[in-house]
This record gives C-alpha cells, structure tokens and sequence, in this order.
C-alpha cells in the first residue's frame, strides 16, 4: 500500500527495480540522488510561490475567477506530473503559483464572510503539520503496512463522498451532510482534517523511501508537489471546519 496522495501513487515511487536498472550508472554521487534536505527546501521554495501568488489574487476585488482558473491549472499540471514526474522541475513550482492564485481568491471570500479565519487556518495547518513531523521524526508514530491500508481506506471514502455529493447536489435537489454547521457537519469536518493530517505520515514516509531507494534528483520535486497538495487540503478543510465554528 502506497501513500493516497496521488504523486506517491506513481509507480516512480514504487518500481524500485526499474529506478535501479535506469539509474544504476549514474547514482554514485549523492548530489545526483534525491535528499531529504533537498526535497524540504524544495517544499520551502514552492511554500513561498504559492504565498506571493496568493498574495494577487488576495489583494483582488473580485478573485472568484483567478481562483477557480488557478485551480484548474493547477489540477492539470498535477495530473501531467503524475504520469511525467521527470517534469517535476518545472511542473511543481507552476503548480505552487497556480494553486496560490486559488488559495488566495478563497482566503479572500472566508476572510470578508468571517474576518480572522484565514490566520486562524493558517496557524492551524502550521500546528498541526508541525506536530506530525515531530511524531514522525522521533517515531512517535509509525507508519505501518496496517496505518497505511486504513488511511488509504478512509480518504477513499472521503473522496467518493465529496464526489457524489457534489454530482447530487449540482443535478438534484440533494443537500450533503456536511453542509451547513450542524453538529454532525461539523463532526465530518474535523474527521476529514484528521485523516488529512494522517497522510502526512504517509507523504514523510515515502520521501524518505525515495531517498533510501537513491531516486533521481528530479524526484525533490515530485516530493515536495506531493507534500504541498497534502497541507493545501488540509488548510481548505481547515477553512471550512472554522466557517462552520463562526456561524454556530
């Protein structure tokens, strides 16, 4: 069972023999090969695109368009880096300031509805991502075949409600649960930010994999994508859970 984010799902991070007989030439030196180092100041470098980026939309009046065309693009170059992640170089900060340009127009619609959110989710994610690496890093928590198949199950299960909900509610009359602030609404947000928060382990766990198993240079990238669309969904959920807090 792999990570459920859909980066460490490639069979880059899997077919190990493959990367072994591509690479078996050249991985002598360390500068050649993916690092841990180098894949944390690749996610800092994309952490910052996607800041200045939101930084537009955010100072926008009406960011709704940049927004949902940012998230557009965004979705496109993940699915193209998903199936070329030698691309990754160039796709992954096109990513950060597509997503950006996203995450601010959305920033800037919750933050006019409830004024103080955005630093709010912001201080949440940071929190809460920071907390994970240090579980992870003293392996606190460890991430284990068992931990891996039910993370993976229950983000399934996310991702098929938020699609059929979604379908429903554009053709129906259908309103989903999770809409609204009930408390029930608010009880499957804050189990989505908990299985989000889960993945983590499980992005930290195939970076490391990566750098065992002397991947391609090219592959810090990938990772740090990977990591990035992690802590984007966090925060979103973050935003929403906050949303529901406000108006109860």
């Amino acid at each position: 069972m792999n990570s459920n984010n859909p980066f460490f799902k490639n069979k880059t991070f899997t077919n190990t023999s493959a990367t072994a007989e591509v690479h078996e030439a050249k991985i002598i030196d360390r500068d050649e090969t993916m690092t841990v180092s180098g894949t944390i100041n690749k996610s800092f470098l994309m952490l910052i695109l996607l800041i200045a980026s939101a930084a537009v939309t955010w100072s926008m009046a009406n960011p709704i368009i940049f927004a949902i065309g940012g998230a557009i693009v965004g979705f496109i170059l993940v699915l193209i880096a998903t199936f070329k992640p030698q691309y990754s170089g160039f796709l992954a900060p096109g990513y950060a300031i597509f997503e950006g340009l996203f995450i601010g127009g959305i920033s800037a619609i919750f933050e006019v509805m409830y004024p103080g959110i955005v630093i709010q989710a912001v201080s949440c994610t940071f929190v809460t991502f920071m907390v994970c690496f240090g579980l992870y890093k003293y392996e606190i928590v460890k991430v284990t075949e068992k931990f891996k198949s039910v993370v993976l199950a229950a983000t399934l299960a996310i991702a098929t409600y938020y699609l059929f909900s979604w379908l429903l509610s554009m053709f129906t009359s259908f309103q989903p649960v999770h809409y609204g602030n009930s408390m029930f609404s608010i009880g499957i947000s804050a189990f989505v930010i908990v299985i989000a928060a889960l993945n983590l382990f499980l992005d930290f766990d195939q970076i490391e994999k990566g750098v065992q198993q002397k991947m391609p240079k090219y592959m810090e990238w990938y990772g740090a994508m990977g990591l990035m669309i992690t802590l984007v969904w966090l925060y979103i959920e973050f935003l929403r859970l906050l949303s529901k807090l406000n108006r109860k």
